[in-house]
């Protein structure tokens, strides 16, 4: 005789009771709100004034001169027995190849855009989950480039709203968008067992 499956091909493993609560209730939506609001804050920061700024040297939108600058300072390899910004040398070839194809124009606007977004979103609450995993992914670059600052911080906040991506954004522009796509806030249906079914008296 085949012994048991241990797990059933269709068995639900819940979520245990605090992971519920910090993740699935809306009684914490308050604090994801004021969470969102500061990484929020903190992208849009950085995108405007880089949409702003068009300096010589330090533009992004225009021909990415600014972010130019930074790919050949964290890209260089200095003399033994200083270390360089990059530690791995797959990301820094990754860096210049984007330097040697003059890539700077476009991921100027890319950089500038991309964090002015991921701010706004954040911000109102709107698509919390995808605007967390894309500053989450910024952060990962800029720490991979030796950029540390606030990088790390950020980075896990984005990942505490990915986990809460339900209700974080309960406050804000998620109440509207999410059950859209299916995700509404409401308990969901139990069914009857079959024997429960059968003791409900059926009409003539």
């Amino acid at each position: 005789m085949k012994a048991p499956s241990i797990v059933s091909r269709h068995t639900v493993i819940a979520d245990p009771p605090l992971a519920r609560f910090l993740f699935s209730d809306t009684r914490m939506a308050i604090v994801w709100l004021v969470v969102r609001v500061y990484v929020g804050y903190s992208w849009l920061d950085a995108g405007w004034h880089k949409i702003l700024d068009t300096g010589a040297k330090s533009n992004y939108i225009i021909d990415g001169s600014g972010l130019l600058a930074f790919w050949q300072r964290i890209a260089a390899v200095p003399a033994a027995p200083a270390k360089p910004v990059i530690i791995y040398d797959w990301y820094r070839g990754f860096i210049q190849f984007l330097i040697d194809t003059h890539a700077e124009a476009f991921m100027g606007k890319v950089v500038a855009f991309g964090e002015t977004a991921v701010g706004i979103g954040l911000i109102l609450g709107a698509f919390v989950g995808v605007a967390a995993v894309a500053g989450g992914f910024m952060n990962m670059n800029f720490m991979l480039a030796g950029s540390a600052s606030s990088n790390p911080v950020l980075l896990i906040l984005a990942i505490v709203l990915i986990l809460a991506w339900k209700t974080a954004g309960y406050i804000g522009l998620d109440r509207l968008l999410l059950p859209l796509l299916g995700t509404p806030w409401k308990a969901p249906k139990i069914e009857k067992a079959p024997a429960e079914r059968a003791r409900v008296p059926q009409l003539a």
